[in-house]
């Protein structure tokens, strides 16, 4: 395949992941501070976002079980994820989080964790949906960001 329908589909595919509201401007954004002297900058944000979450995920998912829910605890771990989530662009994560939160505040247990199960499969559908972007861009190769597994 050649790589200018190579780059056609990596913009067709971010484009899509824009419109069906997985990522937002953010992540144009962070596209954008990507030039040739480090060419993998998008990737390796979004690699530190997802080890990073893994980690708070596991916290939030600790809390959740372990006995009387704490809630302030419980907002504090979300309010990190929102935040990470939203630097690298995750709108559907984020606004899993917004929802997660409104829960805590309402003390409301149950709704923390059905929303925990949507943050955690929103956090999965980026994570592959990014692995396969990159994976093409980085086939595509220069300017159409860089490429590999999400580790």
């Amino acid at each position: 395949m050649d790589r200018n329908h190579l780059k056609r589909q990596v913009d067709f595919m971010k484009r899509s992941f824009l419109d069906q509201g997985y990522l937002d401007e953010q992540f144009i954004q962070l596209e954008e501070l990507q030039d040739d002297d480090n060419p993998n900058f998008v990737e390796e944000i979004v690699t530190l976002f997802f080890n990073d979450s893994a980690r708070l995920l596991q916290n939030i998912e600790q809390a959740l079980v372990s006995g009387p829910i704490d809630f302030p605890s419980l907002d504090n771990y979300m309010h990190q994820f929102k935040g990470s989530s939203s630097s690298i662009g995750a709108k559907r994560v984020k606004n899993e989080c917004t929802r997660f939160k409104e829960y805590c505040t309402a003390g409301n247990a149950e709704g923390c964790l059905r929303t925990f199960v949507q943050v955690k499969q929103e956090h999965a559908i980026l994570k592959t949906k990014l692995e396969t972007y990159f994976q093409l861009a980085k086939q595509a190769g220069p300017s159409g960001t860089s490429g590999g597994q999400i580790r």
